[in-house]
């Protein structure tokens, strides 16, 4: 009987080896798993790459995380905002390495690893410190740079609703990278709040099928000073 259901953030984590690519899903702190960066903190696997659209918020989550040394290269788009002050101490100190890429093409390198494709020329970028070292091409009178897919041997996602085969479907803007980057891993553990029984879930409904999903952890949602449940995003 399938039954990718974890008994907790630890176990479902526990295979994680130091070197590890491990593309995280998050847009700033919308669908970030707080719990599955916290469970890879207290994991310890380092000298790690992680992958993300940011590079941390204030000193939870992602940020936290870089605090801890475990990561050796960050790959992300948006490396600095208001609150990154994290990341921004260990780039400033060398403490570790960044590899800028523009957000669209961030999306399309792993949905072209999970797509089997070996590279592909875009036309972001050309011309910019972002293209300099990498292959160029004119087709058809338009200047392209070469891409490489991005495969992680890890993804941590944040889900809304899941069953023990791992489909799950997401809230709103939660959802994010986090489809493309379950896609693009060997291994992906999802976090959700609520899993129901094989069938429960509309088919027109699961974003990502559970072919994609190797552990699933459900975790309580916050509860708000007045008593009651934050919904979180």
């Amino acid at each position: 009987m399938i039954n990718k259901i974890a008994d907790s953030v630890a176990q479902a984590l526990s295979g994680i080896q130091d070197g590890s690519t491990v593309l995280i899903g998050g847009f700033g702190t919308s669908g970030i798993p707080g719990e599955l960066i916290d469970g890879l903190i207290a994991q310890g696997a380092r000298e790690l790459t992680v992958v993300n659209n940011n590079a941390g918020n204030g000193d939870t989550g992602l940020a936290a995380l870089l605090k801890t040394g475990q990561v050796r290269k960050i790959i992300c788009s948006f490396p600095r905002q208001v609150d990154s002050w994290v990341f921004d101490e260990l780039y400033r100190s060398g403490k570790i390495e960044l590899e800028l890429v523009a957000q669209g093409n961030l999306a399309e390198r792993m949905r072209a690893a999970a797509a089997g494709i070996g590279a592909f020329f875009c036309p972001t970028a050309y011309g910019t410190e972002l293209a300099k070292g990498k292959e160029t091409r004119e087709i058809n009178g338009k200047h392209y740079v070469l891409e490489y897919p991005i495969h992680g041997d890890v993804a941590l996602i944040k889900a809304e609703k899941g069953d023990r085969w791992g489909n799950l479907t997401y809230r709103m803007s939660a959802r994010n990278f986090g489809p493309v980057m379950a896609s693009a891993a060997k291994f992906t553990v999802a976090t959700v709040h609520d899993i129901v029984e094989l069938g429960q879930l509309d088919p027109e409904s699961v974003v990502t099928p559970g072919i994609y999903v190797s552990q699933v952890v459900k975790i309580e949602r916050v509860a708000t000073q007045a008593g009651g449940f934050k919904k979180a995003a």
